[in-house]
């Protein structure tokens, strides 16, 4: 455990921000696993809604440095050719 108070704060803020991540990264995972899903029953409407819920938390991450910005595009990409291949 640490002894200098400055080394305590930076643990404290480090399991805040891990604890912000696994959250955002979850969130992320399971609009990708829904999307996916939805592609196989054939249901675009709801798959286009969670596609665009999906792309403005990439954009946030990608914002928050959470993901670099080429990342977060190269996903985004990928699921909306996926998108409009089923249509």
């Amino acid at each position: 455990m640490a002894n200098i108070r400055s080394a305590k704060k930076r643990i404290l803020q480090n399991q805040h921000r891990s604890e912000i991540n696994k959250s955002r990264k979850s969130k992320i995972r399971g609009s990708v696993k829904n999307i996916s899903a939805l592609l196989g029953k054939k249901e675009l409407d709801k798959a286009k809604k969670e596609f665009l819920s999906l792309e403005s938390n990439l954009a946030k991450a990608a914002s928050k440095g959470f993901f670099k910005k080429n990342t977060a595009s190269r996903l985004i990409s990928r699921i909306a050719k996926k998108i409009k291949i089923s249509a």
